[in-house]
């Protein structure tokens, strides 16, 4: 049985030597199986719910599909588990017959951590996708302060994290109210997830939005912004180097140290509107 959080009793110590056994609760993680055409693709292991929309936000993350009519349907393996029930963490894609598999479906590992999002990838090159959309041609600017009022909205509404303080939050922002929001072990699958429920809604390519993420924003986050459309995403925490050059290449806004008082932007300030005259100051 799959669960988005599971109840463990533990054992809390203070420096004062006193115990105390209490009951906590933790963030799911399992292993979920893709498949393509029943055949597998990719193992990520992730926090169950809305595995649907994690599925369909990692095959646009990987560039198979970019509409919704292209997944002809999606359903977890049925007949495996004990009693002939369906197995929740297998989930079969079947997709439209003129839509190709990936080079890479014959060659690629088949596992990813819940703390990275390329790494099941079987090479340097296929790590690198081509986004159908060119998100440097968004016109998108968001006030200073709707962008500093990000954080909070997120932070409001991650009941994952509420509850077990191990889950890291995706929120998707249009004109400042969120519109979508998941939240996972991995950061990845939190974004695949909201990219997948634009997917499965219609919506993507995702113009005019802003991506906040509750940690820090990688090369795979601005890569999967790039391929779902997104103009500008914002992390809490920092950049990586990787992840401002691809958001300069491609003419992303990528700002992080995004707390609610102050950020940073790395690239395509003029999304940026509101703030006062640039001032350079010393590194």
């Amino acid at each position: 049985m799959v669960r988005v959080t599971k109840p463990w009793r533990v054992t809390r110590l203070r420096g004062d030597g006193s115990t105390r056994v209490r009951a906590d609760i933790l963030a799911g993680e399992e292993p979920l199986e893709v498949r393509l055409g029943g055949r597998p693709f990719n193992v990520t292991m992730r926090t169950p719910g809305h595995d649907f929309e994690l599925v369909a936000g990692f095959l646009v993350s990987e560039g198979v599909v970019v509409d919704r009519e292209q997944i002809r349907s999606m359903d977890y393996r049925a007949g495996i588990a004990a009693g002939g029930e369906r197995d929740y963490n297998v989930v079969d894609v079947r997709l439209a017959e003129d839509v190709p598999l990936p080079d890479t479906y014959i060659e690629r590992h088949v596992y990813t951590s819940s703390s990275c999002g390329v790494c099941g990838t079987a090479s340097i090159e296929t790590v690198r996708k081509t986004s159908q959309y060119a998100v440097s041609q968004d016109p998108l600017t968001v006030p200073l302060g709707v962008l500093l009022g990000l954080p909070d909205a997120l932070r409001a509404e991650q009941s994952v994290f509420e509850r077990t303080g191990g889950v890291h939050a995706a929120g998707l922002f249009v004109d400042g109210e969120l519109v979508c929001l998941r939240e996972d072990v991995g950061r990845h699958n939190a974004v695949d997830k909201v990219v997948g429920w634009a997917l499965l809604e219609g919506r993507v390519p995702l113009t005019g939005t802003v991506l906040q993420v509750s940690g820090r924003a990688s090369f795979e986050l601005v890569q999967k912004a790039a391929m779902a459309g997104i103009p500008v995403l914002s992390a809490v925490s920092a950049p990586s180097a990787l992840a401002v050059e691809l958001g300069e290449e491609l003419g992303l806004t990528v700002i992080g140290f995004n707390r609610g008082e102050m950020l940073n932007v790395y690239t395509r300030h003029d999304r940026v509107s509101g703030a006062g005259e640039e001032r350079e100051t010393g590194a």
